[in-house]
């Protein structure tokens, strides 16, 4: 079954899952150091906890998690994949895979997966600026997420 997701106003969710997300909160800024300590603080119980734990995440959490996966088709000649990359994170992509296939007739294909959550401009004109690279053949967004 696939996942099904909701943008909701803080003040409508109920005080067990608001309570969730302070404990993360508590947890990853480190004024906890232990759940219990954390539910503890509070007043939240651990079971209530644990059930809501994966199901809550703020917003810019989400956000973080916007991936495309990018194919190009490039010459196989030195320096245009680092001319893309920097490109890239000028940008404020952030590269987390790359695979490049064996050059063949002059050609090399990479795929790439990156993080778009903080660009600096819109992903059309990211494409549209590697697009202009020298040596750049084609160039085709293959997923996003």
């Amino acid at each position: 079954m696939k996942e099904k997701y909701y943008l909701v106003r803080e003040d409508i969710l109920p005080d067990a899952v608001l309570k969730t997300m302070r404990v993360k909160e508590l947890l990853a800024a480190g004024e906890s150091r232990t759940i219990n300590e954390a539910v503890e603080k509070v007043g939240l119980s651990r079971s209530a906890f644990y059930k809501y734990k994966d199901g809550i995440h703020p917003l810019n959490r989400l956000e973080r998690d916007k991936i495309i996966t990018v194919s190009f088709d490039l010459d196989h000649r030195s320096g245009i994949l680092s001319h893309v990359l920097g490109l890239m994170a000028e940008y404020g992509g952030n590269v987390l895979t790359i695979h490049q296939s064996i050059p063949l007739q002059g050609r090399a294909n990479v795929v790439l997966s990156v993080e778009t959550s903080r660009l600096t401009q819109d992903l059309d004109t990211m494409v549209e600026a590697m697009q202009n690279v020298t040596g750049v053949r084609h160039i085709h967004i293959i997923g996003q997420g």
